[in-house]
């Protein structure tokens, strides 16, 4: 993708954190192994997030990114991410290769609630 910025809209579904992107032919794809308890402390004071909410995300620092997630090592077919902010590791798995071509090096992620 050409796009500096990316956005998905993840939410809740039978208590995983997934997220759909028809552009990149993704349906319910989960956040596992990490991700998703990263994502429930980042998403702890938007109201109602389970319901969705917005994740941008870019190879590169913006303004207003709250975690920077810094690649560690390959595991299957996905990647490990450590999360200073945070203090922990996270898996991404193979959907990762349809918004980036390569495991970046970092990643840098903001989540805000929805506009009504």
């Amino acid at each position: 993708m050409s796009n500096a910025l990316m956005i998905i809209h993840p939410y809740k579904y039978e208590g995983v954190w997934v997220f759909d992107d028809d552009k990149v032919g993704l349906d319910r794809e989960p956040f596992v192994s990490g991700i998703d308890v990263m994502i429930d402390q980042m998403v702890n004071e938007i109201s109602d997030a389970d319901n969705g909410f917005n994740m941008i995300f870019s190879s590169t620092p913006f303004p207003g990114f709250q975690v920077e997630l810094k690649w560690v090592r390959k595991e299957f077919d996905g990647n490990w991410y450590f999360c200073e902010q945070l203090g922990f590791e996270g898996w991404l798995c193979p959907a990762l290769f349809k918004y980036f071509d390569t495991a970046r090096e970092k990643i840098f992620v903001q989540v805000k609630a929805k506009r009504g």
